[in-house]
């Protein structure tokens, strides 16, 4: 039996040493130091995941993380009153939104960091002046602590300094976080810019191929 086993062994080690490694990398950490692995390795090596989520989008319709099993998507961490980079980032994602447009296969997902200002009739207002659509971007509202613990335990969306931030200190970020169809953090980009945001979509082509 351990003869077999050894070689079952040899046999899978083989197979990932053939096996192509990924030039999109894959974030384990909230440091977000990129781990360049095969498909196979990462599935072993790479455990972190998008925790499981639940939170009302702009149509009031509650929106769950198991609609985005197998897609590709990119989230970002906005508030309808800000007036300084979230225009901007709302720009770039149009820019992504628009590269797949009509694609069942990709999502766009933005938190709103204000929740008790920003409920679904304001998101929907907000939605309707940015001219997004539900269909395939989602602006999404639910409690505080929920959408914070989201934003910095799963997302890791203000790097290494917000992961040990608890919900009372404001969460306010430029990035966007590229994640792929089984729920791993595979980006992050600058999201005010036009370069980092074609970066992205050449990523999500990547991914999706």
């Amino acid at each position: 039996m351990k003869k077999y086993w050894l070689i079952s062994f040899c046999f899978f080690v083989i197979s990932c040493s053939n096996e192509k490694v990924s030039q999109i990398p894959f974030y384990n950490e909230p440091d977000f130091t990129p781990h360049f692995l095969s498909e196979t390795v990462a599935d072993l090596q790479i455990t972190h995941r998008i925790q499981a989520f639940s939170f009302y989008n702009q149509d009031s319709t509650l929106f769950e993380s198991k609609s985005l099993q197998g897609k590709v998507y990119v989230a970002n961490f906005i508030f309808t009153r800000c007036s300084n980079i979230c225009p901007d980032m709302i720009a770039q994602m149009k820019r992504i939104a628009k590269a797949f447009q009509g694609n069942p296969q990709v999502a766009l997902l933005s938190f709103s960091v204000t929740p008790w200002i920003d409920d679904v009739k304001t998101l929907k207002k907000f939605g309707d002046k940015y001219q997004i659509s539900s269909a395939q971007w989602a602006l999404l509202t639910g409690p505080k602590d929920a959408i914070y613990r989201l934003a910095r335990k799963s997302f890791f969306a203000e790097e290494s300094m917000g992961y040990n931030k608890d919900s009372k200190e404001f969460l306010h970020t430029e990035h966007l976080i590229l994640v792929d169809q089984k729920g791993r953090i595979r980006g992050i980009y600058n999201g005010t810019l036009p370069l980092d945001a074609d970066q992205c979509v050449e990523d999500m082509k990547a991914l999706l191929d």
